[in-house]
């Protein structure tokens, strides 16, 4: 192909993209007589009356045109009337429509918008959104107007207020955007700078936009004006976003645990945590201290209150306060304090306020300093990924946002309404959630979903409590992350469930959990009907515990880990007399455990040999693992957890009938304890691809393609050799290759670590492994999984035996200052949504 030809067919796709993308955006024309019948009902309209062509009129609509996607995301359609077909509507005649554009509710006119205002695509998205939001964003001429405003909200709403330069820059655009999306805060704004400078008296005489909090739903007493906290950074989609959700926390958290263990909404998006150790005899003090800190530091850090009396914390009573910054590997720093304005002078100052020190610890602070700024000059051109949000989930819910929900299906809980309604339900599951959160958003379309599912089955209630609302509810669930589901019975209330955000997991364990686990079978009638119930709507495989009367450790151990995998797996428990029946007919000594799938009638005993309920817990997690299973996102946690090699099989749909028989035989072989053998379906994990191009770059071998991935250790990859059939003979002494260093690796994976943006988003820490489906396991393997189980137990025994137990004092707070090194640092890339 010549080089003219290319540049041909280059240009030929270019201008293809273009009318594509210009097509895509062309705004309806219609004649006077059908614009009316395009108007929707409960729908918002601009419709433009187009009398003539004029270059000014192009380039209005060249803008009008660009604008057509941002505002069909509120709903918004864009409509073109030709005046000159057909009979001429009123909007066509005299001077009516010249320089204006018409904002229609379904048939209504709301208003009507000058063109010359609509000048760009801020600017049309700012004036379209202020004309529809006209009664509920208060345009602010003066301070009484505002004054006014925020005392009509005292005690019922806070207000978020706005000063932008002018009507239709692009600050006007996201503060109106966020005030469509956000409905339990009032919206306010202004262009006056007389308004801004009578509560900001030092603003300069040009200046830019502001966006201030007033906390007016906690200033009960009318006399009591509205605290402002005004936004630091400039009004963007992002920074107006984490502002109004830092807003919503909580002034100051009550906690009793270790502060290593925390994370809260602020140490996710990279602020600091403030600690003030409080004991009982000085708690309403510390309360007072705390809240003061906490009104001044308002979205720059979190405050939160902790007991001495929490578990597992080990503090010297000479230390008050602690600090946690987001830097991971930095421990949390426990310090003394002078007074509480020191802390404020410390977060906001940075390195300018020093905490005091005795001559001790002089020396061991000024090496601590050194050190930390050796870090912060090593990672100061890094990208910081803790500060960048999921925008893709966050585009997710902006894009779906005017999707209206059926929210009727569930119901709503208020603190006064929650023990009320759980008291009249049998089985209630309740989502906690942060209405602007946008994974809680994302989670909640899956719970709808759920809903809309099991509406009218019986005994089972779901509802929804919003957590931005009642913290103080969520707290004493022991809500700490968002969203989270929990189970409510009569009898009690559940674990947070641990699976997968997804409609089938979600109703899977909501029905699961209706049944008590485990069931107490009582007869062989009742235990034939338990192992071959083939009218499992999921399919779960079930366990059933087998007992000798007289094993009550064991027993009661079983019955502890049947509530824990309630909702996960069905569990049941026989202990009659005549149980060494049972024993017999499945060949295994009590106490045994034996598995069935209702589905193919399969079934697996084994003898129990560990009674503690972890490692009953334990031991079912690994029986029901697969012996050659098919890697999947979803069950990828469970055997990467197990940190032994892989042996893959990656294939472009389901493997042939020899060379899966030939991996099971390697999967179940002598060897198998060493490494897991598995395969993955291309087709239906397409990122498989993308593994295999990390690996080899733009020359990946063609599939079936048999690799060795030691990720735990080196992180080597190797390629079975292509000139040889895949079958046990030859896997085993490529394996055995493998073990004595005699092959090469084809790649090395970096050493980096792959974590996730934010410790919200670490979901493989959160979930609890799946339970796939069922397999035949032989005894042998079964014991070997137990041995592991009681090694590990064994180890972490010989740790905790090295703890040293130390009882913690309170005392009281001293007026000192720790130094905070957490310094805000701008994230590098950001698209605004």
């Amino acid at each position: 192909m010549t080089q003219g030809t290319r540049f041909f067919f280059l240009l030929m796709s270019v201008s293809y993209i273009s009318v594509t993308s210009s097509v895509k955006n062309v705004i309806p024309e219609l004649s006077p007589q059908e614009y009316f019948s395009n108007l929707q009902a409960s729908k918002a309209s601009l419709v433009y009356f187009q009398k003539d062509v004029s270059p000014h009129s192009e380039v209005f609509l060249e803008q009008l045109e660009n604008s057509r996607e941002a505002l069909q995301d509120y709903g918004i359609s864009i409509l073109k009337v030709n005046c000159q077909r057909g009979e001429a509507s009123s909007y066509c005649r005299g001077d009516n429509s010249l320089g204006k554009v018409y904002l229609f509710r379904a048939h209504v006119l709301v208003h009507e918008l000058a063109i010359d205002a609509l000048f760009s695509l801020d600017a049309i998205v700012a004036n379209v959104l202020f004309a529809l939001l006209f009664n509920e964003v208060k345009y602010i001429s003066t301070l009484m107007d505002l004054q006014h405003l925020e005392d009509s909200l005292k005690g019922r709403s806070d207000l978020a207020f706005a000063y932008v330069q002018a009507i239709g820059t692009a600050e006007h655009r996201v503060f109106m955007e966020a005030a469509f999306v956000y409905g339990s805060v009032k919206f306010a704004l202004t262009t006056e700078v007389a308004v801004l400078k009578s509560i900001r008296s030092e603003e300069p005489e040009v200046p830019s936009s502001k966006l201030f909090f007033c906390h007016c739903k906690v200033a009960m007493d009318p006399k009591q004006p509205c605290h402002r906290t005004l936004m630091e950074q400039p009004l963007t989609t992002l920074s107006i976003h984490k502002f109004l959700k830092l807003m919503g926390e909580p002034l100051v958290v009550k906690v009793a645990e270790d502060p290593e263990k925390i994370s809260t909404t602020h140490l996710q998006l990279g602020l600091p945590l403030i600690f003030i150790l409080s004991q009982e005899e000085t708690l309403e003090a510390d309360k007072m201290i705390a809240e003061s800190v906490a009104w001044q530091l308002l979205g720059k850090a979190g405050v939160l209150l902790l007991s001495r009396n929490s578990v597992g914390l080990e503090v010297s009573s000479r230390y008050n306060v602690a600090i946690k910054t987001i830097e991971e590997d930095m421990p949390v720093k426990y310090l003394t304090l002078k007074d509480a304005d020191e802390i404020v002078a410390l977060v906001i100052n940075g390195e300018q306020s020093k905490p005091s020190l005795d001559n001790n610890e002089k020396e061991v602070y000024e090496e601590e300093e050194e050190e930390e700024e050796e870090e912060e000059e090593g990672v100061k051109n890094e990208n910081n990924e803790q500060e960048i949000q999921d925008d893709e989930v966050v585009e997710s819910v902006v894009r779906d946002r005017k999707r209206e929900l059926p929210l009727e299906l569930i119901h709503t809980l208020a603190e006064e309404s929650f023990l009320s309604f759980l008291a009249e339900t049998n089985h209630t599951a309740v989502l906690f959630y942060a209405s602007w959160e946008a994974v809680s958003l994302v989670v909640m379309q899956f719970f709808l979903d759920v809903a809309a599912q099991l509406k009218g089955t019986p005994e089972i209630s779901l509802a929804r409590v919003n957590c931005w609302d009642w913290p103080q509810l969520c707290l004493q669930e022991n809500v700490t992350q968002f969203p989270a589901m929990k189970m409510y019975t009569r009898e009690r209330a559940w674990p947070a469930y641990s699976g997968m955000w997804e409609t089938k997991e979600m109703r899977k364990f909501i029905e699961l959990s209706r049944n008590s686990c485990p069931v107490r079978l009582m007869t062989s009638e009742e235990i034939e009907e338990y192992l071959s119930h083939k009218n499992s709507t999921h399919h779960t495989v079930s366990v059933l515990g087998i007992f000798d009367s007289s094993k009550s450790e064991a027993r009661e151990a079983f019955i502890e880990a049947g509530r824990i995998l309630n909702g996960y797996v069905t569990t049941g428990i026989y202990y009659e007399e005549d149980a060494t029946v049972l024993s017999h007919k499945y060949n295994v000594p009590l106490p045994a455990l034996l598995f069935a799938k209702p589905a193919t009638q399969q079934r697996n005993a084994l003898q129990l040999s560990q009674y503690n309920t972890q490692d009953i817990v334990k031991v079912i997690r690994h029986a029901l693992l697969e012996t050659f299973p098919e890697i999947t996102v979803e069950n990828l946690p469970d055997y990467f957890q197990m940190k032994k090699p892989l042996l893959i099989l990656f294939s472009d749909g389901v493997p042939s009938e020899r060379e899966e028989e030939q991996m099971k035989h390697v999967a179940i072989g002598e060897d198998h304890k060493t490494f897991i053998a598995c395969w993955l379906n291309l087709k239906n994990t397409p990122v498989g691809r993308s593994i295999l191009k990390a690996y080899f770059g733009n020359s990946v071998p063609p599939v079936p393609l048999l690799l060795w991935i030691n990720l735990h250790s080196g992180g080597h990859v190797f390629v079975f050799p292509s000139d040889q059939s895949i079958s046990e003979t030859n896997i085993l002494a490529w394996i055995e290759k493998l073990n004595i260093k005699q092959e090469a690796p084809r790649a090395t994976l970096s050493v980096k670590e792959w974590k996730p943006r934010l410790p919200a988003y670490d979901f493989l820490s959160m979930m609890e492994p799946t339970l796939p489906e069922f397999t035949i396991y032989t005894q042998e393997s079964i014991s070997i999984h137990q041995e592991e189980i009681l090694g590990e137990k064994k180890a972490e025994a010989a740790m905790d035996s090295t703890v040293k137990q130390k009882k913690p004092t309170g005392r009281v707070l001293q007026r000192t200052a720790p130094h905070l090194g957490a310094k805000e640092k701008q994230a590098k890339h950001h698209s605004d949504l």
